[in-house]
Protein backbone atom coordinates (compact mmCIF):
# COMPACT_ATOMS: atom_id res chain seq x y z
CA UNK A 1 0.00 0.00 0.00
CA UNK A 2 2.96 2.17 0.63
CA UNK A 3 3.51 2.09 -2.92
CA UNK A 4 -0.19 3.29 -3.91
CA UNK A 5 -0.10 6.14 -1.24
CA UNK A 6 3.08 8.04 -2.06
CA UNK A 7 2.33 8.35 -5.87
CA UNK A 8 -1.10 9.59 -4.96
CA UNK A 9 0.56 12.47 -2.17
CA UNK A 10 2.93 13.36 -5.45
CA UNK A 11 0.27 14.02 -7.64
CA UNK A 12 -1.82 15.91 -5.53
CA UNK A 13 1.65 17.99 -4.71
CA UNK A 14 2.32 18.56 -8.39
CA UNK A 15 -1.45 19.13 -9.28
CA UNK A 16 -1.70 22.16 -6.83
CA UNK A 17 0.71 24.36 -8.76
CA UNK A 18 -2.32 25.60 -10.81
CA UNK A 19 -3.03 29.32 -11.21
CA UNK A 20 -4.40 31.88 -8.70
CA UNK A 21 -7.57 33.34 -8.51
CA UNK A 22 -5.82 37.20 -8.12
CA UNK A 23 -6.92 39.19 -11.22
CA UNK A 24 -4.01 39.76 -13.82
CA UNK A 25 -2.03 42.99 -12.75
CA UNK A 26 -0.96 45.19 -15.15
CA UNK A 27 0.91 48.44 -13.94
CA UNK A 28 -1.53 51.59 -13.93
CA UNK A 29 -0.75 54.72 -16.24
CA UNK A 30 0.99 57.19 -14.88
CA UNK A 31 -1.10 60.76 -13.68
CA UNK A 32 1.31 63.00 -15.20
CA UNK A 33 2.60 64.89 -18.15
CA UNK A 34 5.06 62.70 -20.31
CA UNK A 35 7.52 65.56 -19.80
CA UNK A 36 8.91 68.20 -18.03
CA UNK A 37 7.14 71.08 -16.89
CA UNK A 38 8.29 73.95 -19.68
CA UNK A 39 8.36 77.90 -19.35
CA UNK A 40 10.07 80.92 -18.43
CA UNK A 41 11.36 79.55 -15.03
CA UNK A 42 12.77 75.63 -16.71
CA UNK A 43 15.09 77.71 -19.30
CA UNK A 44 18.22 77.95 -16.91
CA UNK A 45 17.96 74.18 -15.59
CA UNK A 46 19.44 72.28 -18.66
CA UNK A 47 21.94 70.28 -17.74
CA UNK A 48 25.23 69.59 -18.94
CA UNK A 49 25.63 66.97 -21.77
CA UNK A 50 26.30 63.76 -20.71
CA UNK A 51 25.35 64.07 -17.12
CA UNK A 52 24.39 61.14 -15.85
CA UNK A 53 20.55 60.54 -14.37
CA UNK A 54 19.94 59.81 -10.47
CA UNK A 55 19.64 56.60 -10.11
CA UNK A 56 22.25 55.59 -12.31
CA UNK A 57 25.13 57.59 -9.73
CA UNK A 58 26.42 56.41 -6.59
CA UNK A 59 26.04 58.82 -3.37
CA UNK A 60 29.65 58.28 -3.05
CA UNK A 61 30.55 59.66 -7.13
CA UNK A 62 27.99 62.60 -6.68
CA UNK A 63 28.90 64.04 -3.27
CA UNK A 64 32.42 65.43 -4.55
CA UNK A 65 33.37 66.50 -0.98
CA UNK A 66 35.37 63.79 0.57
CA UNK A 67 34.85 65.14 4.19
CA UNK A 68 31.45 65.06 3.67
CA UNK A 69 31.59 61.74 2.31
CA UNK A 70 33.04 60.53 5.53
CA UNK A 71 30.12 61.94 7.49
CA UNK A 72 27.57 60.44 5.30
CA UNK A 73 29.65 56.62 5.08
CA UNK A 74 29.46 57.55 9.83
CA UNK A 75 25.77 58.04 9.23
CA UNK A 76 25.11 54.96 7.29
CA UNK A 77 26.96 53.23 9.69
CA UNK A 78 25.28 54.42 13.00
CA UNK A 79 21.97 55.99 12.17
CA UNK A 80 19.11 54.84 14.66
CA UNK A 81 16.41 55.40 11.93
CA UNK A 82 18.23 53.49 8.84
CA UNK A 83 19.09 50.68 11.33
CA UNK A 84 15.37 50.72 12.19
CA UNK A 85 13.97 50.24 8.68
CA UNK A 86 16.99 47.66 7.64
CA UNK A 87 15.27 45.25 10.76
CA UNK A 88 11.87 46.06 8.90
CA UNK A 89 13.02 44.49 5.87
CA UNK A 90 14.52 41.82 7.59
CA UNK A 91 11.51 40.87 9.21
CA UNK A 92 9.17 41.15 6.64
CA UNK A 93 11.23 39.02 4.84
CA UNK A 94 11.18 36.21 7.82
CA UNK A 95 7.39 36.92 7.66
CA UNK A 96 7.53 35.81 3.66
CA UNK A 97 9.59 32.89 4.53
CA UNK A 98 6.93 31.39 6.81
CA UNK A 99 4.19 32.25 4.30
CA UNK A 100 5.96 30.86 1.46
CA UNK A 101 6.94 27.79 3.45
CA UNK A 102 3.55 27.22 3.92
CA UNK A 103 2.89 25.62 0.49
CA UNK A 104 5.35 22.84 1.28
CA UNK A 105 3.83 19.69 3.42
CA UNK A 106 5.23 19.52 6.81
CA UNK A 107 7.08 15.92 7.61
CA UNK A 108 7.23 14.87 11.13
CA UNK A 109 8.07 11.73 13.13
CA UNK A 110 6.27 10.65 16.19
CA UNK A 111 6.90 7.78 18.46
CA UNK A 112 4.46 7.21 21.70
CA UNK A 113 3.82 4.30 24.42
CA UNK A 114 0.39 3.74 25.24
CA UNK A 115 -0.87 1.61 28.25
CA UNK A 116 -4.18 0.35 29.26
CA UNK A 117 -6.01 -1.14 31.68
CA UNK A 118 -9.77 -2.41 30.88
CA UNK A 119 -12.73 -3.50 32.95
CA UNK A 120 -13.21 -7.43 33.08
CA UNK A 121 -16.44 -6.99 31.91
CA UNK A 122 -15.33 -6.02 28.52
CA UNK A 123 -12.33 -8.30 28.47
CA UNK A 124 -12.65 -11.73 26.77
CA UNK A 125 -11.99 -14.74 28.89
CA UNK A 126 -8.07 -15.64 28.73
CA UNK A 127 -7.31 -11.88 27.17
CA UNK A 128 -5.13 -9.77 29.44
CA UNK A 129 -7.09 -6.65 30.98
CA UNK A 130 -3.40 -5.19 30.62
CA UNK A 131 -2.22 -4.10 27.69
CA UNK A 132 0.76 -1.85 26.05
CA UNK A 133 1.59 -0.44 22.49
CA UNK A 134 4.20 0.83 21.04
CA UNK A 135 4.40 2.51 17.89
CA UNK A 136 6.62 4.86 15.80
CA UNK A 137 4.99 7.07 12.56
CA UNK A 138 6.62 8.94 9.86
CA UNK A 139 4.27 11.04 8.27
CA UNK A 140 2.45 14.43 6.74
CA UNK A 141 0.72 16.24 9.14
CA UNK A 142 -2.13 17.82 7.86
CA UNK A 143 -1.12 19.54 4.62
CA UNK A 144 -3.59 21.88 2.96
CA UNK A 145 -3.62 21.02 -1.02
CA UNK A 146 -3.70 24.31 -2.78
CA UNK A 147 -5.57 23.95 -5.38
CA UNK A 148 -7.18 27.10 -5.88
CA UNK A 149 -3.91 29.40 -5.27
CA UNK A 150 -4.96 30.67 -1.56
CA UNK A 151 -2.28 29.94 0.14
CA UNK A 152 0.11 31.40 -3.25
CA UNK A 153 -1.85 34.21 -3.18
CA UNK A 154 -1.07 34.96 0.42
CA UNK A 155 2.60 33.90 -0.50
CA UNK A 156 2.55 36.76 -3.08
CA UNK A 157 0.98 38.88 -0.95
CA UNK A 158 3.94 38.53 1.61
CA UNK A 159 6.45 38.86 -1.28
CA UNK A 160 5.16 41.98 -2.30
CA UNK A 161 4.81 43.24 1.42
CA UNK A 162 8.84 42.63 2.07
CA UNK A 163 9.78 44.13 -1.62
CA UNK A 164 7.79 47.33 -0.50
CA UNK A 165 9.69 47.32 2.92
CA UNK A 166 12.95 46.78 0.99
CA UNK A 167 12.16 50.11 -1.47
CA UNK A 168 11.07 51.66 2.18
CA UNK A 169 14.47 50.83 3.36
CA UNK A 170 16.22 52.48 0.19
CA UNK A 171 14.08 55.87 0.56
CA UNK A 172 14.75 55.99 4.20
CA UNK A 173 18.69 55.54 2.84
CA UNK A 174 18.08 58.40 -0.13
CA UNK A 175 16.32 60.69 3.13
CA UNK A 176 19.41 59.99 5.31
CA UNK A 177 21.97 60.67 2.83
CA UNK A 178 19.85 63.79 1.40
CA UNK A 179 19.55 65.44 5.12
CA UNK A 180 22.90 65.01 5.94
CA UNK A 181 24.04 66.24 3.03
CA UNK A 182 21.62 69.63 3.54
CA UNK A 183 22.60 69.91 7.39
CA UNK A 184 26.25 69.64 6.22
CA UNK A 185 25.56 72.36 3.63
CA UNK A 186 23.61 74.16 6.04
CA UNK A 187 26.53 74.31 8.69
CA UNK A 188 29.01 75.49 6.19
CA UNK A 189 26.53 78.41 5.71
CA UNK A 190 26.36 79.22 8.91
CA UNK A 191 29.82 79.11 9.74
CA UNK A 192 30.63 81.22 6.82
CA UNK A 193 27.69 83.63 8.19
CA UNK A 194 29.16 83.88 11.41
CA UNK A 195 32.68 85.17 9.87
CA UNK A 196 30.82 87.40 8.14
CA UNK A 197 29.34 88.74 11.06
CA UNK A 198 32.38 88.53 13.70
CA UNK A 199 34.28 90.57 10.87
CA UNK A 200 31.46 93.15 11.08
CA UNK A 201 31.33 93.50 14.71
CA UNK A 202 35.02 93.89 14.18
CA UNK A 203 34.83 96.56 11.95
CA UNK A 204 32.45 98.23 13.57
CA UNK A 205 34.26 98.63 17.06
CA UNK A 206 36.79 100.05 15.38
CA UNK A 207 34.36 102.76 13.41
CA UNK A 208 32.52 103.53 17.08
CA UNK A 209 35.86 104.02 18.55
CA UNK A 210 37.18 106.41 15.89
CA UNK A 211 33.57 108.34 16.01
CA UNK A 212 34.45 108.02 20.29
CA UNK A 213 37.65 109.59 20.18
CA UNK A 214 36.21 112.27 17.14
CA UNK A 215 33.82 113.13 19.95
CA UNK A 216 35.76 113.32 22.93
CA UNK A 217 37.71 116.07 20.98
CA UNK A 218 34.32 118.08 19.65
CA UNK A 219 34.77 116.83 15.92
CA UNK A 220 31.55 114.31 15.91
CA UNK A 221 28.09 115.05 17.69
CA UNK A 222 26.72 112.59 20.03
CA UNK A 223 24.13 111.68 17.58
CA UNK A 224 27.02 109.81 14.79
CA UNK A 225 28.58 108.16 18.31
CA UNK A 226 24.89 106.79 18.99
CA UNK A 227 24.16 105.50 15.50
CA UNK A 228 27.70 103.52 15.84
CA UNK A 229 26.50 102.06 19.02
CA UNK A 230 24.13 100.43 17.45
CA UNK A 231 25.79 99.11 14.37
CA UNK A 232 27.87 97.57 16.99
CA UNK A 233 25.10 95.88 19.03
CA UNK A 234 23.41 94.31 15.78
CA UNK A 235 26.55 93.47 14.92
CA UNK A 236 26.82 91.60 18.30
CA UNK A 237 23.25 90.46 18.56
CA UNK A 238 24.06 88.37 14.72
CA UNK A 239 27.38 87.14 16.10
CA UNK A 240 25.29 85.11 19.19
CA UNK A 241 22.60 84.33 16.83
CA UNK A 242 25.10 82.48 14.13
CA UNK A 243 26.73 81.23 17.12
CA UNK A 244 23.62 79.62 18.31
CA UNK A 245 22.44 78.43 14.80
CA UNK A 246 25.88 76.73 14.11
CA UNK A 247 25.80 74.88 17.34
CA UNK A 248 21.99 73.76 16.27
CA UNK A 249 23.65 72.71 12.74
CA UNK A 250 26.40 70.70 14.94
CA UNK A 251 23.98 68.81 16.83
CA UNK A 252 21.72 67.89 14.31
CA UNK A 253 24.40 66.58 12.42
CA UNK A 254 25.48 64.35 15.27
CA UNK A 255 21.90 62.84 15.45
CA UNK A 256 22.24 62.13 11.91
CA UNK A 257 25.61 60.50 12.25
CA UNK A 258 24.36 58.51 15.24
CA UNK A 259 27.40 59.69 16.92
CA UNK A 260 29.51 62.81 17.87
CA UNK A 261 31.53 63.81 14.30
CA UNK A 262 34.94 64.95 14.50
CA UNK A 263 35.70 68.43 14.28
CA UNK A 264 38.42 67.84 11.42
CA UNK A 265 35.30 66.89 9.12
CA UNK A 266 33.12 69.71 9.76
CA UNK A 267 33.30 72.62 6.95
CA UNK A 268 34.99 75.85 7.99
CA UNK A 269 32.60 78.14 5.23
CA UNK A 270 30.46 77.61 2.66
CA UNK A 271 33.47 78.29 -0.16
CA UNK A 272 35.50 75.02 1.14
CA UNK A 273 33.04 72.47 0.26
CA UNK A 274 33.35 70.89 -3.01
CA UNK A 275 29.80 71.38 -5.29
CA UNK A 276 28.24 67.90 -6.04
CA UNK A 277 28.64 66.00 -9.20
CA UNK A 278 26.30 67.76 -12.15
CA UNK A 279 23.18 64.94 -12.77
CA UNK A 280 20.36 65.12 -15.87
CA UNK A 281 16.37 64.70 -15.21
CA UNK A 282 16.06 62.87 -18.56
CA UNK A 283 13.54 63.93 -20.84
CA UNK A 284 10.16 61.95 -19.21
CA UNK A 285 8.93 62.04 -16.47
CA UNK A 286 8.64 57.87 -16.06
CA UNK A 287 11.58 58.15 -14.81
CA UNK A 288 10.04 58.76 -11.62
CA UNK A 289 8.71 55.29 -11.54
CA UNK A 290 12.27 54.03 -10.44
CA UNK A 291 11.80 55.99 -7.43
CA UNK A 292 12.12 54.18 -4.08
CA UNK A 293 9.03 55.34 -2.59
CA UNK A 294 6.99 54.89 -6.09
CA UNK A 295 8.02 51.47 -6.53
CA UNK A 296 7.04 50.54 -2.74
CA UNK A 297 3.40 51.47 -3.12
CA UNK A 298 3.16 49.74 -6.66
CA UNK A 299 4.56 46.30 -4.53
CA UNK A 300 1.60 47.44 -2.05
CA UNK A 301 -0.71 47.42 -5.07
CA UNK A 302 0.06 43.69 -6.00
CA UNK A 303 -0.27 42.68 -3.02
CA UNK A 304 -3.57 44.16 -3.00
CA UNK A 305 -4.29 42.07 -5.93
CA UNK A 306 -2.58 38.88 -4.66
CA UNK A 307 -5.18 39.41 -1.44
CA UNK A 308 -8.27 39.95 -4.20
CA UNK A 309 -7.39 36.37 -4.97
CA UNK A 310 -6.83 34.73 -1.19
CA UNK A 311 -10.51 36.08 -0.51
CA UNK A 312 -11.52 34.59 -3.89
CA UNK A 313 -10.28 31.16 -2.84
CA UNK A 314 -12.48 31.37 -0.03
CA UNK A 315 -15.56 30.49 -1.37
CA UNK A 316 -14.03 27.15 -3.14
CA UNK A 317 -13.30 24.00 -1.21
CA UNK A 318 -9.88 23.35 0.69
CA UNK A 319 -8.97 20.26 0.66
CA UNK A 320 -6.28 19.24 3.18
CA UNK A 321 -4.32 15.47 3.63
CA UNK A 322 -2.62 13.81 6.70
CA UNK A 323 -0.73 10.62 6.28
CA UNK A 324 1.48 8.43 7.90
CA UNK A 325 3.29 5.20 7.44
CA UNK A 326 4.81 3.68 10.80
CA UNK A 327 5.25 0.46 12.61
CA UNK A 328 3.35 -0.63 15.58
CA UNK A 329 4.11 -3.57 18.37
CA UNK A 330 3.39 -4.61 22.29
CA UNK A 331 6.48 -4.72 22.54
CA UNK A 332 9.69 -2.23 22.04
CA UNK A 333 11.38 -5.01 20.93
CA UNK A 334 9.02 -5.88 17.96
CA UNK A 335 8.21 -2.63 16.61
CA UNK A 336 10.42 -3.35 13.27
CA UNK A 337 9.12 -7.12 13.07
CA UNK A 338 7.71 -8.55 10.19
CA UNK A 339 4.06 -7.65 10.06
CA UNK A 340 4.14 -4.60 12.48
CA UNK A 341 3.78 -2.03 9.83
CA UNK A 342 1.01 0.02 9.44
CA UNK A 343 -0.15 3.21 7.86
CA UNK A 344 -2.98 5.66 7.13
CA UNK A 345 -4.57 8.00 4.29
CA UNK A 346 -6.88 10.69 5.64
CA UNK A 347 -7.37 13.45 2.80
CA UNK A 348 -10.17 15.82 4.14
CA UNK A 349 -11.89 18.18 2.37
CA UNK A 350 -14.25 21.50 3.61
CA UNK A 351 -17.12 23.42 1.43
CA UNK A 352 -18.42 26.69 2.20
CA UNK A 353 -21.98 26.52 2.15
CA UNK A 354 -23.04 29.41 3.83
CA UNK A 355 -20.76 31.87 5.34
CA UNK A 356 -21.36 35.99 5.17
CA UNK A 357 -17.58 36.79 6.35
CA UNK A 358 -16.36 35.85 2.71
CA UNK A 359 -18.53 38.05 1.00
CA UNK A 360 -17.36 40.78 2.78
CA UNK A 361 -13.76 39.59 3.07
CA UNK A 362 -14.06 40.02 -0.81
CA UNK A 363 -15.41 43.35 -0.45
CA UNK A 364 -12.75 44.74 1.97
CA UNK A 365 -9.89 43.36 -0.13
CA UNK A 366 -11.39 45.14 -3.38
CA UNK A 367 -11.60 48.52 -1.29
CA UNK A 368 -8.11 48.09 -0.53
CA UNK A 369 -6.95 47.76 -4.11
CA UNK A 370 -8.95 51.22 -4.96
CA UNK A 371 -7.52 52.56 -1.37
CA UNK A 372 -3.83 51.45 -2.57
CA UNK A 373 -3.76 52.37 -6.08
CA UNK A 374 -4.91 55.60 -5.34
CA UNK A 375 -2.11 55.92 -2.97
CA UNK A 376 0.24 54.96 -6.05
CA UNK A 377 -1.23 57.74 -7.92
CA UNK A 378 -0.60 60.23 -5.65
CA UNK A 379 2.83 59.34 -4.92
CA UNK A 380 3.79 59.60 -8.51
CA UNK A 381 1.93 62.87 -8.62
CA UNK A 382 3.98 64.59 -5.34
CA UNK A 383 7.04 63.06 -6.71
CA UNK A 384 6.50 64.95 -10.26
CA UNK A 385 5.48 68.13 -7.97
CA UNK A 386 8.45 67.86 -6.26
CA UNK A 387 10.83 67.63 -9.28
CA UNK A 388 9.20 70.51 -10.78
CA UNK A 389 9.69 72.57 -8.25
CA UNK A 390 13.57 71.23 -8.10
CA UNK A 391 13.36 72.17 -11.40
CA UNK A 392 11.89 76.11 -11.45
CA UNK A 393 14.60 76.34 -8.52
CA UNK A 394 17.56 75.46 -10.41
CA UNK A 395 16.63 77.27 -13.56
CA UNK A 396 16.51 80.35 -11.86
CA UNK A 397 19.21 80.59 -9.40
CA UNK A 398 21.63 81.43 -11.54
CA UNK A 399 20.29 84.62 -12.28
CA UNK A 400 19.59 85.34 -8.87
CA UNK A 401 23.17 84.47 -7.77
CA UNK A 402 24.17 87.19 -10.86
CA UNK A 403 22.01 89.52 -9.67
CA UNK A 404 22.99 89.35 -6.26
CA UNK A 405 26.81 89.43 -6.63
CA UNK A 406 26.52 92.35 -9.00
CA UNK A 407 24.39 93.92 -6.16
CA UNK A 408 26.97 93.06 -3.22
CA UNK A 409 29.84 94.92 -5.33
CA UNK A 410 28.03 97.63 -5.70
CA UNK A 411 27.43 98.45 -2.31
CA UNK A 412 30.88 97.64 -1.46
CA UNK A 413 31.45 100.85 -3.42
CA UNK A 414 29.14 102.91 -2.00
CA UNK A 415 29.79 101.84 1.22
CA UNK A 416 33.69 102.71 0.30
CA UNK A 417 32.25 106.09 -1.09
CA UNK A 418 30.43 107.12 1.93
CA UNK A 419 33.70 106.33 3.84
CA UNK A 420 35.79 108.05 2.63
CA UNK A 421 32.60 111.43 2.35
CA UNK A 422 32.25 110.76 6.06
CA UNK A 423 35.65 110.88 6.61
CA UNK A 424 36.33 114.19 4.78
CA UNK A 425 33.65 116.12 6.14
CA UNK A 426 31.51 116.16 2.84
CA UNK A 427 28.71 113.65 4.52
CA UNK A 428 26.63 112.72 7.41
CA UNK A 429 27.52 109.34 8.86
CA UNK A 430 23.74 108.43 8.68
CA UNK A 431 24.50 107.80 4.49
CA UNK A 432 27.71 105.52 6.35
CA UNK A 433 25.33 103.96 8.16
CA UNK A 434 22.79 103.15 5.28
CA UNK A 435 25.95 101.77 2.84
CA UNK A 436 26.86 99.60 5.37
CA UNK A 437 23.43 98.04 6.71
CA UNK A 438 22.56 97.30 3.15
CA UNK A 439 26.31 95.88 2.50
CA UNK A 440 26.34 93.60 5.44
CA UNK A 441 22.39 92.18 4.13
CA UNK A 442 23.48 91.60 0.54
CA UNK A 443 26.41 89.64 1.89
CA UNK A 444 24.05 87.15 4.11
CA UNK A 445 21.82 86.85 1.26
CA UNK A 446 24.19 85.85 -0.91
CA UNK A 447 25.80 83.17 0.79
CA UNK A 448 21.99 82.05 1.53
CA UNK A 449 22.17 82.02 -1.93
CA UNK A 450 24.72 80.26 -2.62
CA UNK A 451 23.78 77.72 0.22
CA UNK A 452 20.16 77.66 -2.04
CA UNK A 453 22.52 76.47 -5.04
CA UNK A 454 24.42 73.32 -3.86
CA UNK A 455 21.21 72.54 -1.84
CA UNK A 456 19.34 72.35 -4.71
CA UNK A 457 21.32 70.38 -6.37
CA UNK A 458 21.22 68.06 -3.71
CA UNK A 459 17.40 67.75 -3.51
CA UNK A 460 17.24 66.95 -7.24
CA UNK A 461 19.53 64.13 -6.83
CA UNK A 462 16.99 63.09 -3.88
CA UNK A 463 13.68 63.73 -5.77
CA UNK A 464 15.08 61.86 -8.61
CA UNK A 465 15.68 58.66 -6.52
CA UNK A 466 19.33 59.09 -6.24
CA UNK A 467 21.47 58.04 -3.71
CA UNK A 468 19.60 54.62 -2.27
CA UNK A 469 21.94 52.10 -3.26
CA UNK A 470 20.62 48.82 -5.18
CA UNK A 471 17.75 46.57 -3.69
CA UNK A 472 18.44 43.37 -1.80
CA UNK A 473 17.18 40.05 -3.78
CA UNK A 474 14.03 37.90 -2.16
Amino acid sequence: MRRTVWPIVLAIFFLAGCSTLSPKYTQPKAPIPAGWPQGEAYKGAKAPTGAPMAPEIGWQDFFTDPNLQKVIQIALKNNLDLRLAALNVAYARALYGVQRAELSPTVGAAGSESKRRSSSDLTRPGEPRTTKQFSVNLGITSWEIDFFGRIRSLKERALQEYLATEQARRSAQISLVSEVGRVYLTLAADREKLKLSRSTLETQRGVYDLIQRQYDVGLANKLDLRRAQTQVDMARQDVARYTQRVAQDENALNLLAGSPVPEDLLPPDLASVSPPKDISPGLFSEALLRRPDIMAAEHRLKAAYAYIGAARAAFFPRISLTTTVGTASDELSGLFNSGTGTWSFVPRISMPIFDMRTWAALRVTKAERKITLTQYERAIQTAFREVADVLAAQGTVDQQLSAQQSLVDALEETYRLSRNRYTNGIDSYLSVLDAQRSLYAAQQALTSLRLSKIANQVRLYTVLGGGGGKPEAP
